[in-house]
């Protein structure tokens, strides 16, 4: 793995999963040191986290994380929604769709098992699955280019809620849902189905936010 390679994931990670806070300057210097690197490289990882939207350039003060408001969730989602239907749509028009049945299973089987220790982050493989199974099937390059952008920040949007099993719980059936309608070859079951999975994700963020301000 190249240096500048290796900065921007280990960066991105701790940005992710909010080792790194929002508004934190993102020095050169301090950067390489930590990780390793000389600065070149932490160069290059920087520009790429600003492109992603994980960071950006504030006059005076250089790369700083970015914020995470209400505003910028609500953003995403408009825009998750537009991406995510679409995809859906087109990987129940696929002729490539044997593979959902089984993960239809699979997400019901976690439904029942998401409160168990180690579960979760076998969930979101599971998931991430889905999300892979579903850029492939649809085969459209640009989509699937947009959806790797929006997944990076999305990322970092759902440790705002934390690890909720109830949530969870409802989120597998809702992930089976989505699996199922595009086994069967129905485009627009599958994009309903979507919209319910993001309705439901986006509710779940916007009242944690709301509980941890009042806090």
């Amino acid at each position: 793995m190249r240096a500048s390679d290796k900065a921007y994931e280990s960066l991105r990670t701790d940005i992710v999963e909010w080792r790194i806070a929002p508004g934190t300057v993102l020095a050169e210097v301090e950067q390489s040191e930590r990780l390793g690197v000389s600065r070149t490289p932490v160069r290059e990882a920087l520009g790429r986290l600003v492109a992603d939207g994980l960071a950006v350039q504030q006059r005076g003060r250089g790369t700083v994380v970015s914020e995470v408001s209400d505003d910028h969730v609500e953003d995403l989602f408009v825009l998750r929604v537009a991406l995510e239907c679409a995809s859906a749509k087109e990987a129940a028009r696929s002729t490539h769709r044997e593979s959902f049945a089984e993960l239809a299973g699979r997400f019901d089987a976690a439904a029942h098992e998401v409160k168990s220790p180690g579960s979760r982050e076998a969930y979101y493989q599971l998931t991430q699955l889905l999300d892979d199974s579903i850029d492939e099937a649809a085969n459209n390059k640009y989509l699937s280019s947009a959806l790797r952008t929006l997944r990076v920040n999305l990322q970092r949007v759902r440790r705002m809620a934390k690890d909720n099993p109830r949530r969870l719980k409802e989120s597998a059936r809702e992930h089976a849902a989505i699996a199922r309608a595009i086994a069967s070859g129905n485009p627009e079951v599958a994009s309903a189905a979507t919209i319910v999975h993001l309705h439901q994700s986006l509710t779940h963020i916007m009242a944690h936010s709301a509980g941890s301000e009042r806090q």
